[in-house]
Formats: structure tokens, C-alpha cells, sequence
């Protein structure tokens, strides 16, 4: 039978979800489409809006088509669009940067691929154009080994030249035909408190499978550690702030945008931004994300930085320059923890290597937070390891954007 597949689409006012309805055959006739209706593109902002709108509008493309009945029943967790349906489409002059290796080709290829069905169904005649102007577009199919070599180095070369001149007219292309309906307020309602439902319910399996969590620990604080995400706590430059972060394939990841981490003077102002479904930030391409913001949105989980992601940077050089006996190596340790977390988000390798246990001041880090009885220590004075921390947190701080507009 046909299928019916939720999809997520990255475009210049954020992640949006919809559903796509790749080609059948019906009464000797082959069919493509999207939900829509007429020359709009239907988006939602998250699963609990898309599900409330499947099960409730009367109106629009899909209709007819052989499995929709069934697309009305799926749950919230199931309109949800695996890695494999989720096309950046904003971030295409991004990806082309980089080489043309098995990754990349392959998922510029499926970002391509959808292009030319949204082009065809939409009947967007520019992205067509814009697609059959460099060779290289029609044959991301076939691999890397085509892109080896003087040749395929052209061919590369090609697409990102017509990507760094037209691709504008492409993304503005799709916003122009983007709608995002409005819904029966009782379905959303519905369709918010079953994603909440499906969240606990993961939560607690996997609590479950971990071998049962503490009772006495803060709800909001299993919400984040069952979520994979930290909300973060730090005071830096006489400003206590809060930003998120997790891990991914232990590489840290920040709540940023264009390499800048945004940080919000209150708990409460980063939930306000947590739950706005336009924003757009490096967070936001996670596929779990929309139940992150829901979560948020719906009141069920608030921000609350654990003592383990709570780092105060402020003091510390003074700390150093007097000597092993005035630092607080707890307090040490986590600083260099999101000092290095940081660095290693933004590849900065220079502040990486300044921690490492090969400078001076990594050596001097390395007596405090892990002492080694046969290391001899670091003999004073420390007045040039208090000034390179120093350099550190500064360079740390000039990344910070306060309390950023949505």
C-alpha cells in the first residue's frame, strides 16, 4: 500500500513538519503529494498541531489518497519524521562547504530529491531551474566516486556555485507557498496532553530499564536527564545566566546560533524561548526537540540547573594567582568542564590546548583537580597561569549573547 510519511522541512522561519505522500499508482494514473490544498503547503510548528489538524480538517490534498483513513489514527509519536525525513533546507549553503564525502552526498541528495517532488507537486517551476543548472545535482546518487577527481571536483565545485548565487530563490520559493493552518483548539488540547503522555512513558521505561530513579529527585531534573539535555547554570562576569547544552556522540552541542551561545538572565526567559515554536538555534534540528518544546510549553517540565551543570567562573583567576590552598577545586573543575565544552562546540582548538595538561596552566588545573603524588606540583608564582585562565573565560564570555530576541 501507498504510504503517507511525516517529514520535517528546515526553512527561514524554522523547523516545520507536514506530511508527504511519495508516488502511487490509482486507476492507471501515478500521484504525488503533499498536505496542502490549492497552492499552499500546509507546516506545522510541532506533532501535537500536525495530529490535531489530521484528525479534524476536511479540507485539503490528502483526502482521497488510499491510506489516509490510517494517517487520521497515527499518534503523536508516530508524526514524528525519523532522521531520514528531515530536510535542512536552509542549511544547504552550509552543507555544500563541506567535502564531498558519503555523508554529505547523501544527504544533500535526499534534500535535492524532496526539492524536485515539492517542485513538481507545487509546481515551482524556479527550484527546478535551479536544480538542472549544475550537473552535479542529477548524479548525487550515485556516491562519492563520482565526485573524485579533477572531474567530480567540478562537478562540486558547480553545485556550490549555484547554491552560493540562486539558493535564496529557492528557500524563498517554498516560504511563499508555507501556510500554517490554524487548529480546533479541543484536538490540540487532545493531541498536547497524548505527546506529554508518550514522554512520560518513555521517561519512565527507560527509568525503569536503568534500574529505577531516586525518589526524592527533583521531577524537572529526571525530565532533563531522561531528555539527554542539560540546562545550565552560569555566572560569569558578575551574570548569573542559563543556556542548555547535550552531547552528541559526546561532541558538546549548545543552545547557539551562528556559533554564538544564547544565554538568558532568568529560568523563566529561557523557557519563554524554549517553547516559541519560530525560533530557530542549533537545538532545534534534534528530532526530539518538538517534544522538548512541548513539554516546556505545556508546563510539564522547568528549567532547573543540578549542582553538576551549575559553573561559576567568576573568582577563579583570583583563586589561582594566590595559590593551591585558596582554590576551590570543585568549582575549578567544572569551570574547565564548560571552558572546554564550549571551546570544542565553537572548534576553537587554541582554548582547548590551553587546558590541556601540556600548558602550564593545564599543568597547574591537573595538581588541583587530580592529584598525582608522583607529579611534582607547580611552584609559585602562578600570576601567568591566572592570566591565561583569565584570557580564557574572557574569550568564553565574548560568545554570549544575553537575552537574545526571539
Amino acid at each position: 500500500m501507498p504510504d503517507i510519511i511525516p517529514i520535517e522541512l528546515g526553512l527561514t522561519a524554522g523547523n516545520g513538519l507536514t506530511l508527504w505522500a511519495p508516488r502511487w499508482h490509482e486507476d492507471g494514473e501515478e500521484w504525488e503529494a503533499f498536505l496542502g490544498s490549492g497552492d499552499d503547503l500546509f507546516v506545522f510548528p510541532d506533532t501535537a498541531h500536525l495530529a490535531a489538524f489530521v484528525r479534524t480538517s476536511t479540507e485539503h490534498d490528502l483526502l482521497d489518497h488510499p491510506e489516509w483513513d490510517t494517517a487520521t489514527r497515527l499518534l503523536t509519536d508516530e508524526l514524528s519524521p525519523d532522521d531520514d525525513h528531515r530536510f535542512d533546507i536552509v542549511g544547504v549553503p552550509d552543507l555544500v562547504a563541506e567535502p564531498a564525502d558519503i555523508w554529505t552526498l547523501a544527504e544533500l541528495a535526499d534534500t535535492v530529491a524532496i526539492l524536485r517532488s515539492l517542485a513538481d507537486v507545487c509546481d515551482l517551476e524556479v527550484v527546478t531551474e535551479v536544480l538542472d543548472s549544475a550537473e552535479g545535482f542529477s548524479v548525487l546518487g550515485l556516491g562519492e566516486q563520482v565526485f573524485g577527481g579533477r572531474v567530480g571536483e567540478k562537478l562540486w565545485d558547480e553545485i556550490g556555485t549555484v547554491v552560493s548565487a540562486r539558493w535564496d530563490e529557492v528557500v524563498d520559493a517554498l516560504d511563499s507557498i508555507v501556510k500554517v493552518p490554524d487548529v480546533d483548539a479541543d484536538a490540540l488540547a487532545t493531541a498536547q496532553a497524548e505527546a506529554q503522555a508518550v514522554l512520560a512513558a518513555v521517561a519512565a521505561a527507560e527509568a525503569a530499564a536503568g534500574g529505577g530513579a531516586d525518589e526524592d529527585r527533583d521531577p524537572d531534573l529526571e525530565f532533563w536527564e531522561q531528555a539527554g539535555i542539560d540546562p545550565v547554570e552560569v555566572t560569569v562576569g558578575g551574570r548569573t545566566g542559563y543556556t542548555l547544552r547535550c552531547y552528541l556522540d559526546d561532541d558538546p552541542l549548545f543552545l547557539s546560533r551562528g556559533g554564538e551561545i544564547l544565554v538568558f538572565s532568568t529560568a523563566e526567559g529561557l523557557e519563554n524561548h524554549i517553547a516559541d515554536p519560530k525560533v530557530r538555534h542549533r537545538l532545534s534540528d534534534l528530532n526530539f526537540w518538538p517534544e522538548i518544546r512541548d513539554a516546556v510549553a505545556g508546563g510539564d517540565a522547568a528549567v532547573v540547573a543540578g549542582r553538576e551543570n551549575t559553573y561559576v567562573l567568576d573568582g577563579v583567576a583570583e583563586q589561582l594567582a594566590e595559590g593551591p590552598e585558596a582554590v576551590d577545586s570543585a568549582q575549578l573543575d567544572l569551570a574547565v568542564e564548560l571552558l572546554t565544552d564550549a571551546a570544542e562546540a565553537r572548534g576553537d582548538s587554541e582554548s582547548v590546548e590551553a587546558l590541556s595538561s601540556a600548558s602550564p596552566l593545564g599543568n597547574l588545573i591537573g595538581s588541583l583537580t587530580d592529584a598525582d603524588p608522583d607529579r611534582m606540583a607547580p611552584a609559585p608564582p602562578y600570576d601567568d597561569e591566572a592570566a591565561a585562565w583569565t584570557v580564557l573565560v574572557d574569550r568564553f564570555a565574548t560568545t554570549l549573547v544575553w537575552d537574545p530576541e526571539s
